[in-house]
């Protein structure tokens, strides 16, 4: 009968039990009666309409003024004060498109993503083994918004208990193809609770122009480029280290050029000295005027270095038991150690007394010299130990465009590719662009630095020059 299922079935195995077995016992299959898949279809159906008040109540809100105003005023009123209503919206998009676009645009455009990411919601998440089944039964993440930025889409999810995070870290590559994404990130908000990015556009394809020199130097906040959200992208030097890591051509110029500009005008009044190391003798010769001291070969890069260890270890001295902290002043100048392709240094220089003396020296300033004034801003291509062991040294990191994904942990740590820092797929043809992990943050944030070109470096060095330029001498001239 309809109501009635059939009786409990056994089955049977078409093969013989072995020897030592006499019983098999299999596990009866009960068949569910078509009352209850009804029943479970009508429940299902009913939470959704109950529940759509609730995650859409402006539509629902306005559909029942409607309904009440076609009921009260009659149809002609309703269609005339719709009617004003879009008028009103058309003229606020005219005039104020910005403002438009933040209340209105992107509150439509989550709706309407969110009803496709609920679309392919499980079949995505099942090919890609995050479904979890317990008891016959499949238990899928939940999603609970989505947001919607000028660039990316936000979906906040529930996670299923008894898994982590690392479970969607670890499918960021299945979930962007899965959604149509050229990228997938993942945020952790708290316990069960994160958030997946996923970008539409790529707001960084465009090249981007030198940025204006700054009218007060922020050595904690430096303007060197744009994040992918729109926003500045601001490197921290004071008080830190970076590491510089990318192949040829990957934009590593870029970004010191970038950061030298921003301090221009903290060079000109002396509060803060460039030192510059510069094996290739190509990249930072170009802006020699703009450096208190400069290097472009190993012994006298060398000599820069231990010179500026004895500086650091003589303001340590006078510092201790008077003060914690360094102030740049011009009696006391924050230092910036700029060393461009520093595995010449580290790892290919023919003289191991040479490699041997410099790699002391970097150790020595980068694992003392933040908290009195001194900054390692360190660029190389290869991030292997066997060439540069002191990449941990580095609090702050950025990894241009790589060769291998294992060299994305290698410069931003374990886990930054699970996380969503593809620096190995970053495309040849978007020199700049690279993924920057800060100190204290697992989460990695891409980013493009502005092109600084041949004439905007002879604009500076024309414009600005060091104010230690003329005390110091210059180490290592060509002959």
């Amino acid at each position: 009968m309809w109501w009635s299922p059939r009786p409990a079935s056994q089955q049977v195995s078409v093969t013989t039990p072995v020897p030592a077995q006499a019983f098999r016992f299999a596990t009866p299959v009960l068949p569910t009666p078509v009352a209850l898949i009804v029943a479970r279809w009508l429940a299902r159906a009913l939470v959704l309409v109950v529940g759509l008040p609730f995650r859409f109540p402006v539509a629902f809100a306005l559909a029942g003024l409607s309904v009440l105003g076609v009921h009260v005023f009659g149809t002609v009123t309703v269609a005339v004060v719709w009617v004003l209503v879009v008028v009103g919206l058309l003229v606020w998009w005219w005039r104020w498109p910005v403002s438009f676009r933040h209340c209105v645009g992107l509150r439509l455009l989550a709706a309407w993503r969110w009803w496709v990411y609920a679309r392919h919601w499980q079949p995505v998440l099942v090919v890609a083994g995050l479904a979890q089944t317990y008891q016959e039964r499949q238990y899928l993440p939940r999603i609970r918004k989505v947001t919607c930025t000028a660039w990316a889409d936000r979906v906040r999810v529930r996670l299923v208990a008894g898994t982590t995070p690392a479970d969607f870290e670890s499918r960021v590559v299945e979930l962007a193809h899965g959604f149509g994404a050229p990228s997938c990130r993942v945020m952790v908000r708290g316990p069960r609770d994160v958030v997946l990015e996923f970008p539409r556009l790529d707001t960084l394809a465009a090249p981007i122009d030198a940025l204006e020199v700054p009218e007060a130097v922020d050595l904690g906040a430096l303007p060197v480029g744009l994040r992918e959200d729109g926003t500045l992208w601001r490197l921290r030097l004071h008080g830190t280290h970076v590491l510089v890591v990318g192949v040829t051509g990957s934009g590593k110029g870029s970004v010191l050029w970038s950061a030298v500009r921003a301090m221009l005008p903290a060079l000109e009044d002396g509060t803060v000295q460039v030192w510059a190391v510069d094996p290739k003798r190509m990249e930072l010769s170009y802006g020699r005027s703009l450096f208190a001291r400069y290097a472009d070969t190993g012994e006298a890069a060398v000599a820069l270095l231990e010179d500026a260890v004895a500086e650091m270890q003589n303001r340590a001295e006078r510092y201790a038991g008077h003060r914690r902290s360094h102030t740049p002043t011009t009696e006391d100048p924050f230092v910036v150690m700029v060393l461009d392709e520093v595995a010449f240094l580290t790892a290919y220089h023919p003289d191991r007394d040479v490699r041997r003396r410099a790699e002391n020296a970097i150790a020595t300033l980068t694992s003392q010299g933040r908290s009195v004034g001194f900054c390692v801003l360190a660029a190389l291509q290869d991030p292997r130990k066997e060439v540069m062991n002191l990449r941990n040294l580095f609090p702050d990191k950025i990894a241009l465009r790589l060769d291998e994904a294992a060299q994305v942990d290698m410069v931003l740590g374990e886990g930054a590719r699970d996380r969503g820092a593809n620096a190995h797929l970053i495309d040849p043809a978007l020199p700049g662009v690279a993924f920057v992990r800060l100190e204290g943050s697992p989460m990695p944030v891409r980013v493009r630095a502005a092109y600084v070109s041949d004439a905007d470096i002879d604009a500076m060095t024309a414009d600005h020059t060091s104010a230690a330029t003329v005390e110091l001498h210059v180490v290592g001239e060509a002959a």
